[in-house]
């Protein structure tokens, strides 16, 4: 049984590796490679604004990907926290931010440094548990955008690396846990960002500002002024950070994202109602912050589940669908110009804290919810039923490649738990106790999954014996990158899950697996460096958590 002790918690090293052979893309139309009309690029978090994750390009294919061996390394210099973030790469040049917000541009052919960017913290933010990582950057505008853990959206040149401007956003004072750790979401002119503060006494909010001069243009209240929706003076308290980065649709000028818990994140008596929008996909317009649409996956959220995690955006009969998985183990299916649901399906094997979830409209069947002085078991964990590392989906195959981990939390909601005499932005979990232990009748086992992103249907598995807390990627030359906690990383064949290949990157991987070409090539970039929370938090459970290896770097390989 694994119990959860923030001074336990401690950083990891970090590793970026990056593998290579010759390079052409794929026959593929432009619109659906890894960027606009470059399909060597890899220019934004998830490749693409349809979050697939997917790489046209497929000079390493299943025929030649065993021959992948090392040709130059690159190190960021420090370990703290580990490696979290996915690299871009526009024109050869890679983009990535390392532990302690250094920021990089170095030659993506060869690995030398162009430049760096020390970022230096407000100090009060420097003592924060989120001090200092971060999951990317973004690019655009001849500009790095970098969000920060004191508050800040920052823009650096991007040929130089030099501070262009800084906007602050939150008060690192106030509020300790009010920060930015996921990648500005470039949405034209505009910059949208959201961020942490689901299990904080606060209220949540998304952020907006000119891309071209960091002008604050608008802020969306996560927090619905509701009375209905949170009673009394608990939507002061409510939690409801955004702390994913979002998708800009350009095709239907939308800006996605999903919001975390509500807070206390297990005390639902304090705060009675559906309390919206936590837990939420929300459909905003980036350039006046208007709500177009939402859709509340789990109203009155006292499990802790997320609904932050990353949209696929598929077109199916004409439409284009949205699939999201949440914390809570489901995957909803929606319209993506309206929110309207099509389907539900079951991602976890363990659920216990609904009976189901009704596939035509998402409501949620026999809810089984926390009780003041009562230990209960929930499945799936608080942690997920796969952490905030990315799946990817392929149109070559039509399946969705994703971690997935199975074990459960045993909790306490405490009986003497007042949000209102919480200072402000302070930890509003409203439990005694919280444990992580095996499903019931069973062990914790973690997976990697191919199946069809409408359905649920599996076509294959691959058991792992730790959880798998890396963003996969999926390519034109029909292999799967997967990294493991232990530090591999793993090339599968995308139809039927046969290992193909693997690397030891000497560091357990956290980070998204990216793939782009320079100088003729093609690279397969994989960040590695374990990290983060999550290893704090399950050590008990997974012992071996405690034991993995630190450090960083960033490799590069080639064919023989």
């Amino acid at each position: 049984m694994s119990r959860l002790n923030f001074a336990s918690v401690k950083s990891c090293g970090s590793v970026i590796v990056a593998l290579t052979c010759g390079v052409m893309a794929a026959a593929w139309p432009a619109h659906a490679g890894a960027a606009d009309n470059n399909p060597g690029d890899w220019n934004q978090y998830h490749g693409d604004y349809r979050g697939w994750r997917f790489s046209p390009l497929d000079q390493v294919n299943v025929g030649n990907v065993k021959k992948l061996k090392v040709a130059w390394i690159h190190q960021p210099g420090d370990i703290t926290q580990g490696m979290q973030s996915t690299p871009l790469a526009i024109d050869g040049v890679i983009y990535y931010i390392g532990p302690n917000l250094r920021v990089f541009a170095v030659d993506g052919a060869t690995g030398k440094e162009l430049w760096r960017h020390i970022i230096e913290l407000d100090a009060v933010a420097g003592k924060s548990i989120f001090s200092g990582y971060s999951r990317g950057v973004s690019v655009g505008h001849g500009k790095v955008y970098v969000g920060t853990t004191d508050g800040r959206v920052v823009a650096l040149d991007q040929k130089t690396g030099k501070l262009l401007w800084a906007t602050q956003l939150t008060d690192p004072a106030k509020c300790h846990g009010c920060n930015f750790t996921s990648p500005p979401t470039l949405a034209g002119e505009v910059v949208v960002l959201g961020p942490t503060g689901g299990d904080i006494a606060q209220s949540g909010k998304i952020y907006a500002v000119n891309a071209l001069t960091g002008e604050k243009l608008w802020q969306f209240e996560t927090i619905r002024n509701d009375p209905a929706s949170w009673p009394g003076e608990s939507g002061k308290t409510g939690g409801g950070g955004a702390w994913m980065a979002g998708q800009y649709d350009p095709k239907q000028d939308l800006f996605f994202i999903g919001t975390s818990n509500a807070a206390p994140d297990f005390d639902g008596s304090k705060r009675k109602g559906d309390n919206l929008y936590t837990a939420t996909t929300l459909a905003i317009e980036p350039k006046t912050g208007k709500l177009r649409w939402h859709h509340q996956e789990i109203p009155h959220d006292v499990w802790d589940y997320d609904s932050a995690y990353e949209f696929l955006l598929i077109d199916k009969g004409g439409k284009q669908m949205m699939i999201h998985l949440n914390k809570g183990g489901f995957v909803t299916v929606m319209d993506s110009a309206s929110g309207k649901v099509d389907n539900v399906w079951q991602f976890s094997e363990n659920v216990n804290w609904v009976k189901s979830v009704n596939p035509k409209t998402g409501a949620l069947v026999g809810r089984n919810e926390p009780e003041i002085g009562k230990s209960k078991v929930f499945c799936p964990s608080a942690l997920g039923a796969r952490s905030w590392n990315h799946g990817a989906y392929s149109p070559k195959t039509g399946l969705w490649y994703s971690n997935a981990q199975e074990f459960c939390n045993r909790l306490t909601v405490a009986d003497d738990h007042d949000p209102s005499k919480l200072a402000f932005s302070q930890p509003n979990f409203g439990i005694s106790e919280i444990a992580f232990e095996a499903p019931p009748g069973g062990k914790p086992s973690a997976r990697l999954q191919a199946v069809d992103p409408f359905t649920g249907k599996r076509a294959w598995t691959v058991d792992y014996p730790l959880p798998g807390l890396g963003g996969v990627l999926v390519t034109a030359g029909d292999l799967v990158f997967n990294g493991d906690s232990r530090g591999l990383v793993h090339a599968y064949e995308a139809k039927s899950g046969q290992e193909l290949w693997s690397f030891n990157t000497g560091s357990g991987i956290r980070a998204g697996i990216m793939s782009y070409s320079a100088g003729g090539k093609q690279y397969i970039l994989v960040p590695s460096g374990m990290g983060s929370l999550f290893p704090g938090f399950i050590g008990g459970l997974y012992p071996e958590f405690k034991t993995l290896n630190g450090g960083a770097a960033v490799m590069a390989f080639t064919l023989e």
